[in-house]
């Protein structure tokens, strides 16, 4: 029988310069996507707005056939990102900082919670607008994964976002690898199950309370690194969902994000836009 996933929180198209063309994207969005192309019955709930990123987000969720039932949308711009390759590797020139969902951030309803408790995890991120509404899931009982990118070492998501979570996702890039274990080690302390930092080519560190688990991917030549460390997490925890030890859902996460950087965009489906 399939994994029932869902990824809620941000979806943006990532608009590539100088050449012009959008592809889809979001931390909590590539989840839900992965995971479908994964073989996971998945869903995705977050807020559009009514534009053409919007538009086009929608239409590839419809395409890929991933729910997104439960979304909200409102009058205004959706979230989006500038972003320009140099020799594959990704590198963000600005945002609007998600658009509309500032104006209209989730507000779980009773509804909202009877569905989610049907998944057998929800995947969110610090972009995703929706730290406040943790608490309300935590009391459903469904495990959450949150990814913490670069925000990792800041005191807030410690103390006010760890809590709650049982996956965490941190992205280390190269910090010391003793303060990444320390970090680590400090994210265990707060109830995280499992913390995977990721550290680019490095590979990732992994604890499970128990032990740490070093990994070294084989590297790749890469066409565009994004989304790369969210199709790691996806595979991983799918990988962990199934069973796998956590030496399988490395193994898995390397491989699905060896496969994304040969991807433009987080999945593809880009398509041309111009300034307005």
């Amino acid at each position: 029988m399939a994994l029932k996933v869902i990824g809620i929180g941000d979806n943006v198209c990532d608009k590539y310069y100088p050449a012009m063309i959008m592809y889809p994207g979001g931390q909590a969005m590539n989840f839900s996507v992965y995971a479908k192309m994964l073989g996971a019955n998945s869903a995705y709930m977050g807020v559009f707005g009514r534009d053409a990123v919007a538009d086009h987000i929608i239409r590839t969720l419809d395409e890929l056939g991933v729910d997104h039932s439960r979304c909200r949308q409102y009058d205004g711009e959706n979230g989006y990102a500038k972003v320009r390759l140099i020799d594959g590797d990704r590198e963000f020139i600005s945002s609007n900082k998600g658009g509309i969902v500032n104006q209209y951030p989730l507000d779980l309803a009773e509804e909202d919670l009877d569905y989610i408790k049907g998944f057998q995890i929800l995947h969110t991120s610090n972009n995703g607008h929706f730290d406040r509404e943790l608490p309300k899931v935590r009391r459903i009982g469904i495990p959450i994964s949150y990814d913490f990118s670069g925000r990792w070492n800041e005191e807030y998501y410690l103390e006010q976002v760890a809590p709650y979570v049982d996956f965490a996702f941190a992205s280390c890039g190269d910090a010391a690898e003793e303060e990444i274990r320390a970090a680590i080690l400090r994210f265990a302390e707060k109830g995280c199950r499992i913390v995977v930092a990721t550290r680019g080519g490095k590979g990732s560190l992994i604890y499970d309370g128990k032990k740490f688990y070093p990994y070294v991917p084989k590297l790749v030549e890469a066409v565009d690194t994004l989304g790369a460390g969210d199709s790691f997490a996806t595979a991983f925890l799918l990988e962990l969902l199934k069973g796998g030890t956590i030496e399988d859902a490395m193994q898995a996460g390397s491989e699905f994000a060896a496969k994304t950087c040969m991807v433009h965009g987080a999945f593809g489906h880009g398509i041309s836009f111009e300034e307005s």
